[in-house]
């Protein structure tokens, strides 16, 4: 008892000396010296480069990843930084990548074939063979007021089922995955949803990567495989009508057996996350990070996604963050605390390097003092074409009480914008708190800031170009987020985590 009041006293203490007027321990001349080497011109040149052509479009585990990564390793080694990773630059980790060899669906002497007739996900849909009767069961639900399987036996065959569910139950009854595992529980090999939308999806992606490292792993075995077939496939198989199949009304069994055959070929991948270290002083075990993204979306039905924006803006910021801080310590005004460095890919992907790094952290996650993620910095949204002196902030209040008043004081002495705090609202419908990389580090109760210039028009299109950046505002935005950090590794006491708002 005496150790939890203990406790709860000192974090009170803490947090109530943080909504004191913040009072910066930051020398106003040194560090404008090192920030100002952070111009227009100097990221103009970054990032012509990183969003370039030979990058093509630094798709995560692609040829344009490699160089760029190749590129941000070259300009943290002009920095002075050291290898952040072990004493490599580049921490590599496992990613899986699907190609569907073979995907038809055969009844009689017809042929379905994947992305025309029917759909499946290449990801969670396991190799598959097999030949079996299809029996209908409705929506296929199970539940106290609707069982569509009474008196069926569907032990060691195909069921196929309506999608959805009727209008007066609840929508999670809907949910085709529940759907599958309900037959499988019944002894079903495979499960077929008649949609309308099942041949809406691109035919044979052999550019379709896994979202994530675990699925290699996956059990699927509570479940039946879920392949979507369009009405009229499923007329043809169960000798109906399509209008009527597309209004649940089908035989209750199959005129012949249906033949399933779904083959992939795995290739495992290993992309990299780049990070560059920088040792501080007398406080080197605690640790800030500075992270952006650098992959993006490739090449597309032959058209470059350039991410120019997103997020080739922000690895240009950690760039040239990482040079300033690098000639401070040069010229003997080393940061008290360390700095990390660290270029993640896999964001677009399902912000796959970042959650690698925190689950496989190189530096002790309990030695982590912040993390300040910068993703897209050099644009302007539809709501600020006429007032462009602002920067989204997200996070920055969530876990604790002092960062804000830092990150405020920072933007108050150096740079003048205004912070917009629109998206770090709870109830933000577009939830941008959990959609970039920062989010992996406050899952661990790590604070963060994430700088964000919102989106636009060409936003995850390969009209995000260079020529479309507005350079001085990527400069300020990053000098904004260089002030902050250089105040962050250098205060005498280490950032309270004493919030709880993930």
């Amino acid at each position: 008892m005496r150790l939890l009041v203990t406790v709860v006293c000192f974090l009170f203490l803490a947090s109530a000396d943080a909504q004191k007027t913040y009072q910066p321990v930051t020398n106003k001349t040194i560090a404008s010296r090192y920030g100002a080497m952070i111009t227009p011109e100097s990221a103009k040149k970054q990032l012509s480069v990183i969003a370039g052509e030979t990058m093509e479009g630094r798709e995560t585990g692609t040829r344009g990843q490699e160089r760029a990564a190749a590129y941000i390793i070259s300009q943290f080694r002009e920095a002075g930084l050291q290898p952040g990773a072990k004493g490599a630059w580049e921490q590599h980790y496992p990613l899986y990548r699907d190609s569907l060899e073979t995907g038809t669906l055969t009844s009689g002497d017809r042929t379905f074939h994947f992305g025309l007739d029917f759909y499946a996900s290449v990801q969670e849909t396991p190799d598959t063979d097999i030949n079996a009767d299809i029996v209908y069961a409705g929506y296929g639900i199970i539940s106290p007021e609707r069982n569509d399987y009474k008196g069926l036996d569907v032990k060691d065959k195909i069921v196929i089922v309506r999608e959805g569910a009727p209008s007066t139950m609840s929508r999670e009854l809907a949910n085709p995955t529940e759907k599958a595992a309900v037959a499988a529980f019944r002894g079903a090999r495979a499960l077929l949803v008649v949609s309308k939308g099942a041949n809406r999806f691109r035919a044979l992606d052999q550019q379709y990567i896994r979202k994530t490292d675990i699925y290699k792993n996956r059990d699927t075995s509570s479940r039946a495989g879920i392949y979507y077939i369009t009405p009229a496939t499923a007329a043809f198989i169960m000798g109906g009508d399509s209008l009527q199949a597309e209004k649940g009304i089908l035989p209750q069994t199959s005129v012949s057996p249906l033949h399933i055959v779904f083959h992939k070929k795995d290739l495992t991948l290993w992309p990299s996350n780049v990070l560059g270290y920088l040792e501080g002083s007398d406080k080197k075990d605690e640790i800030v990070f500075v992270t952006a993204h650098y992959d993006h979306l490739g090449i597309v039905d032959g058209q470059i996604y350039f991410g120019a924006d997103d997020d080739g803006s922000g690895t240009t910021a950690v760039i040239e963050m990482a040079k300033a801080f690098g000639k401070a310590a040069k010229d003997g005004h080393r940061p008290r605390r360390s700095i990390v460095f660290m270029t993640v890919s896999g964001e677009e992907k399902g912000l796959l390097g970042s959650a690698y790094y925190t689950a496989n952290p190189v530096y002790p996650l309990a030695s982590t003092i912040v993390d300040l993620n910068i993703d897209m910095i050099g644009r302007v949204d539809p709501e600020h074409e006429h007032d462009t002196n602002y920067v989204y902030l997200i996070g920055d209040n969530k876990l604790s009480s002092a960062l804000r008043p830092i990150s405020e004081n920072a933007n108050n002495t150096f740079t003048g914008f205004q912070l917009d705090y629109k998206y770090n609202d709870p109830d933000d419908p577009h939830q941008f708190y959990y959609r970039s990389d920062h989010y992996n580090f406050a899952s661990h109760g790590i604070p963060v800031i994430f700088y964000f210039n919102g989106t636009h028009a060409d936003y995850h299109k390969p009209t995000d170009t260079v020529d479309k950046i507005n350079f001085n505002l990527l400069a300020r935005r990053a000098q904004l987020v260089f002030y902050t950090a250089w105040e962050l590794a250098n205060r005498p006491v280490r950032l309270p985590v004493d919030r709880n708002e993930r």
